[in-house]
């Protein structure tokens, strides 16, 4: 059982990402005290959602489903992740009252922490003003805003084994794909198998690794976020960590660290952690770096880590450049290894 696993950091400067519950006409971040100190915050929720609508055009997505009305609404996606790459990848519950050929459940192949502030960063406050079309001496409607710079990070975890392999038994909400829907699958080429001790059914290699590819590269070229009207910023990666381990244990979720107030990578600790792990490490760890981006760090780091990249244990490069390599190596079947779980 191979994982994926490491950390991915946002850059924003002068952002508004995501926005929380508003207060008296001002629209504030999210953001959580530890202590006195203010870290703002983008949700799972809602970089998933950008990672959804980062997704190349021609790639379909699942359709959602809504209904109900007032607290007992319900939405869900289709519930097809033999048909579509998010609910593959993203996972869902489909809970329909009284039709068990609807009701089903996929726990999501790509897990993802919430994106905090590695420092701590008071959000500052602006204020707008609307007084277009107004009459001579009108006073205008005053609004506002919180925005912050700040490095956010959080931690990914990416289950290979899973990926295009959905459970046809189980109890309760555990079946991914329920008799009729498993039936269409297995007409369209998904082969039968048993997968962590359920039946389930799996895709065909060559699908579950360009849905691997294309995660990778999606990744790399993440849009989206709130505010973009007055706080437009790139949010891409600055960084992605990346490593394949045995098992899903994430080692690496404490290499970024603060001194003097500012973000500071820690290769000791990066090193040490390799070192520890080094006989359930499956490959090299990649540490896509994007340039311009704590500058006088990537190179200390890059000097400091030395031996490592002579030896291939570390590869270091621009995120896009380096994902995109391990991409193709995924689909050329160099990876393929990764895929396969010995509990199955």
């Amino acid at each position: 059982m191979t994982c994926l696993v490491g950390k991915i950091v946002l850059d924003v400067t002068a952002g508004a990402p995501n926005n929380g519950l508003g207060e008296d006409n001002v629209a504030k971040v999210k953001q959580l005290r530890i202590g006195r100190d203010v870290h703002p915050y983008v949700s799972a929720q809602a970089f998933r959602r950008w990672l959804r609508d980062s997704l190349p055009a021609a790639e379909p997505a699942s359709p959602v489903v809504r209904s109900g009305s007032g607290q007992k609404q319900q939405a869900y996606t289709q519930g097809r992740p033999d048909r579509y790459f998010d609910d593959d990848l993203f996972g869902y519950m489909v809970a329909v009252k009284g039709d068990k050929s609807k009701t089903c459940q996929r726990d999501t192949v790509l897990a993802t922490g919430t994106f905090v502030s590695v420092a701590p960063r008071r959000p500052e406050r602006d204020f707008g003003t609307m007084s277009r079309g107004f009459g001579a001496g009108e006073n205008p409607v005053l609004h506002g805003h919180e925005f912050y710079s700040a490095e956010l990070a959080g931690d990914v975890l990416l289950d290979l084994p899973r990926v295009g392999v959905f459970e046809t038994d189980g109890t309760g909400l555990k079946v991914a794909l329920p008799e009729p829907a498993a039936k269409e699958a297995q007409e369209n080429g998904a082969e039968p198998v048993t997968f962590r001790g359920s039946s389930a059914l799996r895709l065909t290699m060559d699908e579950r690794r360009r849905r691997a590819a294309l995660l990778l590269r999606t990744l790399t070229a993440v849009r989206g976020g709130a505010k973009q009207s007055m706080h437009y910023g790139d949010r891409t990666p600055a960084m992605i960590l990346l490593a394949p381990i045995k098992g899903g244990v994430n080692p690496f979720t404490r290499v970024l660290g603060v001194r003097n107030d500012r973000v500071r990578f820690d290769a000791d600790v990066l090193r040490a952690e390799i070192d520890a792990w080094a006989d359930e490490l499956e490959g090299p760890v990649y540490l896509g770096w994007a340039p311009g981006f704590l500058t006088e760090q990537r190179e200390r780091v890059r000097s400091e880590l030395a031996d490592l990249v002579t030896t291939e244990t570390v590869v270091i490069g621009h995120p896009r450049v380096l994902l995109g390599d391990l991409a193709e190596r995924i689909e050329r079947g160099e990876r393929d290894t990764w895929f396969e779980d010995p509990k199955g």
